[in-house]
């Protein structure tokens, strides 16, 4: 997320594609894996929301905050609230920009005991399949799979439009 200057105010943004870093001259960091096409999209369904944090990136979003993470699910899923870490990836073709890559990671959060739940495998392997254009979201719930269609729709309508039959698919209306 980019903070507005001037309002202080947070602004949804997904990073776009910036040039080559390569610049085509396949010397250093030639096969290097770029996250600058990469968005973290927070779904929270019990509040019906869906929004940009790219604190994420680095598990420091504003739900990752203070809680520790720890291994035994059952012992936040008691009291826990669920949210989905959606990794998006956005690429260009000659039609234009396009979500290429939507792949949702289970994240539950129980604020009572400062503790938290996430698969760090699952959150890894769903990066890397999002980059390379992969659509995995069959595992969410209905609810938060409209919230985060309905999101990426409303957030940029000509990224959803050029997007494959694939994602819109995964993603129907609410």
């Amino acid at each position: 997320m980019n903070s507005d200057q001037s309002s202080g105010k947070k602004k949804n943004t997904f990073t776009i594609i910036s040039d080559d870093s390569t610049s085509g001259h396949g010397g250093y960091g030639m096969g290097s894996i770029s996250l600058e096409n990469m968005s973290p999209v927070i779904v929270d369904p019990a509040e019906n929301e869906a929004y940009v944090d790219m604190d994420a990136m680095h598990a420091r979003s504003k739900i990752e905050r203070r809680v520790k993470y720890i291994q035994d699910r059952e012992e936040v899923a008691k009291n826990g609230k669920l949210y989905w870490i959606v990794w998006v990836n956005v690429e260009k073709t000659e039609h234009g920009a396009y979500y290429s890559g939507v792949t949702g990671c289970e994240l539950l959060v129980d604020k009572s005991i400062k503790r938290a739940y996430k698969s760090m495998p699952e959150h890894v392997t769903n990066m890397e399949k999002s980059l390379k254009g992969k659509i995995i979201v069959d595992h969410m719930d209905e609810k938060s799979k409209a919230i985060l269609g309905d999101f990426l729709r409303e957030f940029n309508p000509e990224l959803w439009d050029h997007s494959t039959d694939e994602l819109k698919e995964a993603l129907p209306k609410k």
